[in-house]
């Protein structure tokens, strides 16, 4: 178990390693949202490799459609 902050609020997670594992665990499409992971853009082909380690800070944006 370890603690991260996603949108500005703590987080404790257990079997998080990559971004995209965080996506999954929190039912998020991937192709739905951007993602900073301590202050740094993820690229959409990076989330499957981005680790993620206690204390991180991550902010999820997710697209929305409108007129």
């Amino acid at each position: 178990m370890m603690e991260i902050r996603v949108n500005g609020k703590p987080m404790q997670v257990d079997g998080v390693r990559t971004v995209a594992d965080l996506l999954k665990r929190q039912g998020i499409k991937p192709v739905l949202v951007a993602v900073e992971h301590n202050g740094a853009i993820v690229p959409r082909t990076e989330f499957e490799t981005r680790t993620i380690e206690p204390g991180d800070s991550l902010e999820i944006v997710h697209f929305v459609g409108g007129g």
